[in-house]
């Protein structure tokens, strides 16, 4: 009785084929968004880190309008950084020319900031919620084609009217594989949904303190103003 894994695979029968067959899809999905991701997240910190010198440079020299046209770069648009600070400028000069005081521009700048924080972390999440479901369902999956699997097993066992545990060891061997398969799945899935949720907790800490420096810095305007 040989018990290896192509052996397993011919004695299969067709549906826990399609199961395994379904799994080890899954597993390459969770792979491919897991680097699709990174990538996202590399360039997003690349640009970033290009970007950030130079607004800190327009913003002290009170440079607005410079500083919105140069965060508003096509070539930065997948900067965190820039997008929250484009926005806050926006909605800062957008303010100012409807004749708002500085107190209400102030906050219409914060929450200028504060959305597009929040629409630049739903693009970060993108394909987290197809992580999570495999996550939580290849194990299912595998105890669907383990059941299937086990009752091919005595199906066998009945045509050929053999007994024993013998009959029916190779049968439950194959069946369980795709248990231990859903599981392994599982857990890959699982630690990438970990591993990149951790990443954009990063990334909205990120644009949380650039918002408030941002909020800070016209804060500081305000109260210049005031004083001269």
């Amino acid at each position: 009785m040989q018990f290896g894994l192509i052996e397993m695979w011919h004695a299969m029968g067709l549906l826990v084929k399609l199961v395994a067959m379904l799994l080890f899809s899954l597993s390459v999905i969770t792979i491919y968004l897991f680097i699709e991701r990174q990538f996202i997240f590399l360039r997003a910190r690349t640009l970033s880190k290009q970007v950030a010198p130079k607004l800190a440079d327009l913003l002290k020299e009170g440079q607005l309008k410079e500083a919105l046209n140069f965060s508003s770069k096509k070539e930065y648009r997948r900067s965190h950084l820039a997008r929250v600070t484009a926005a806050g400028i926006q909605e800062f000069i957008e303010g100012k020319e409807a004749y708002l005081n500085l107190e209400k521009q102030v906050e219409t700048a914060q929450r200028g900031s504060e959305r597009a924080a929040v629409i630049y972390t739903q693009e970060l999440k993108r394909g987290l919620n197809v992580l999570a479901s495999i996550a939580t369902s290849a194990p299912f999956i595998g105890l669907f084609g383990t059941i299937f699997g086990i009752i091919n097993a005595f199906r066998g066992m009945a045509l050929t009217g053999s007994g024993g545990i013998g009959a029916v060891a190779q049968g439950i061997a194959e069946a369980l594989v795709a248990t231990g398969v859903g599981i392994g799945v599982a857990i890959i899935a699982l630690w990438c949904y970990n591993s990149l949720t951790t990443r954009i907790d990063t990334f909205c800490a990120e644009m949380a303190n650039t918002s408030s420096q941002i909020v800070d810095f016209f804060i500081r305007k305000k109260e210049e103003g005031k004083s001269s």
